[in-house]
């Protein structure tokens, strides 16, 4: 059985559709990580989504929350898709999987700030709004779908679990399609807490850089319609593993990582030479991108492609694995014989301590139509994913 990536809807730092998000990554853009105080003492760089989100009616209010309206925005994008499916299929043959670690904590953030201040909740806020389901929902409602809806929150794999969980729905055939991907947005919440780990950069992050202190912390959305239906890109390998090694660092050795990447290619019956690009987890934390590379390392010639692009998008936490996978569809549909690749932005010299890899350099390309790529997200606890996806 087949898995495809019918269409998709993203928005980020990096761009408020596909066509901008692809256009500020191959330019090497950083300019969607800027210095915010919002949601700290000090001020620090974040990816702030920025776009003129659409409003969520008042029918559906208890939802309403800026995580919410990114996962609107990103839908708005996919709305024909998706029409198409519920006239073919039903509703009741579509679900909803979505993956996301904050979902709208911002709003209770909101809503405590002013009991403190006023001794009154905001009459406009509701429990739902920070629901770690509350988006799917919120969709599901929204729509009128009537197949399973569910959210998965596993830090920062969560929205790359949604896609394994989506395709076990349709390969069970208790769904049809499934709209399928993650949203998370900012909070202060998120940001005192990596800040705690010291794992928050002091300036723009330095994916692999020689001199990377941290992450930059952004928000995202990224839906994409999954189906067993002809599209333009196939899902064909998926590759989960836990070693629950310590609750926020990497096993320096990274074996579960290097079983979820040999994983996803086994699944889809693919060598590593066969992948041409590679999109790096790449936090520009100094334990990740170390055992990161040790890993990529070993399973990979030296020749592949990789780079991460939180250098320019940030890290999405439980967005990060739908966006990251979209950047992956986006450069599959492009019809670009040269292959042009998305560089590892990190304003810094290379860590040459670190075991050897074919970092992207700007305006560097592949010579020849990307045909595979594979995209890695890793979560606390050594929870990791790996994704493969093809061309049709």
């Amino acid at each position: 059985m087949k898995f495809y990536l019918n269409d998709l809807g993203m928005l980020s730092a990096a761009g408020n559709n596909r066509d901008e998000t692809l256009k500020h990554l191959l330019a090497g853009d950083r300019s969607g990580l800027v210095l915010n105080d919002n949601y700290g003492p000090n001020p620090v760089y974040v990816g702030e989504v920025n776009a003129e989100l659409p409003s969520i009616d008042k029918q559906y209010s208890v939802y309403n929350c800026k995580n919410n309206r990114l996962l609107l925005a990103a839908y708005q994008q996919i709305k024909p898709t998706v029409e198409s499916m519920i006239k073919r299929y039903g509703r009741d043959r579509i679900g909803v999987v979505l993956g996301t670690s904050t979902s709208g904590v911002r709003n209770t953030e909101l809503a405590l700030a002013s009991v403190a201040k006023t001794g009154v909740k905001p009459v406009e806020f509701h429990y739902k709004q920070q629901q770690l389901a509350g988006g799917a929902d919120f969709l599901a409602n929204y729509l009128g779908l009537k197949g399973p809806v569910y959210a998965i929150s596993t830090a920062c794999s969560s929205s790359g679990k949604a896609f394994s969980s989506a395709r076990r729905l349709i390969a069970l055939d208790l769904c049809d399609a499934v709209i399928v991907g993650g949203a998370d947005s900012l909070c202060r919440f998120t940001l005192h807490g990596f800040n705690a780990l010291e794992s928050v950069s002091t300036g723009l992050c330095k994916p692999f850089g020689q001199h990377r202190d941290g992450i930059n912390l952004s928000e995202a959305a990224a839906l994409f319609v999954m189906s067993k239906e002809q599209g333009p890109v196939e899902l064909q390998g998926i590759g989960a593993s836990s070693d629950a090694y310590h609750f926020s660092a990497p096993d320096p050795e990274g074996v579960a990582v290097i079983s979820a990447m040999e994983s996803a290619l086994n699944d889809a019956n693919k060598i590593a030479a066969d992948i041409d690009y590679i999109n790096l987890h790449g936090t520009a934390t100094p334990l990740n991108d170390r055992m990161e590379s040790k890993a990529v390392n070993q399973v990979f010639t030296h020749t592949t492609a990789v780079s991460s692009t939180k250098g320019m998008t940030g890290h999405a936490l439980g967005a990060a694995a739908a966006l990251e996978l979209g950047i992956c569809w986006m450069l599959l549909t492009e019809n670009d014989p040269q292959g042009h690749l998305i560089a590892n932005i990190n304003d810094d010299d290379n860590d040459k301590s670190l075991a050897a890899l074919n970092l992207i350099k700007q305006n560097q390309q592949l010579k020849r139509t990307i045909n595979s790529c594979q995209s890695n997200s890793f979560a606390f606890g050594g929870n990791n994913i790996s994704l493969i996806v093809s061309r049709s």
